[in-house]
């Protein structure tokens, strides 16, 4: 496969961009590497890359919706501040992992400090923003069968089945 198509393993060199300043991008050398089709990337981005070729850059504007989300207003928790260790280092602005009833993790970020409360942001850091990708298709290749069940590359031997 010449174009990126789904099942494909994807190796894409990445910068993104938020009101033109780089919040993230991938390492020299290092490209970003996800099977396509399978949800891996926000759904925006990964809806662009369908056709793309090796070599080829573009561009890509996503729109919250399509990002991670809208900033949601009601994502918002209280909770008692002895509920937190107190080794942790309490402050405005700090990133914290909830453990959810399921054991699943969930961050969070303390949006506001009481005297007996701390106010946690569930939103995702990037919810409500709009992203300018600029990527590159580095590699392609088809995914194995183990890796399409497994939901995951492996990169030790990819054509190992």
């Amino acid at each position: 496969m010449t174009t990126v198509q789904d099942g494909q393993v994807v190796s894409m060199g990445y910068v993104l961009r938020i009101d033109g300043a780089v919040i993230d991008a991938s390492a020299a050398g290092q490209p970003l590497e996800f099977i396509q089709g399978q949800g891996h990337i926000i759904p925006g981005l990964e809806r662009e890359l369908y056709g793309m070729q090796i070599g080829e850059s573009r561009q890509v504007l996503v729109a919250p919706a399509d990002g991670y989300g809208e900033y949601d207003l009601e994502a918002f928790v209280e909770i008692p501040r002895r509920q937190i260790p107190p080794n942790v280092p309490l402050q405005v602005g700090l990133e914290l992992q909830l453990r959810a009833p399921d054991g699943s993790m969930t961050p969070a970020r303390v949006d506001q400090l009481e005297a007996d409360l701390v106010r946690l942001d569930l939103n995702h850091p990037l919810a409500g923003k709009h992203l300018q990708f600029d990527v590159e298709i580095v590699a392609l290749r088809d995914a194995t069968q183990t890796e399409l069940d497994d939901g995951y590359i492996h990169t030790e031997d990819p054509g190992h089945e």
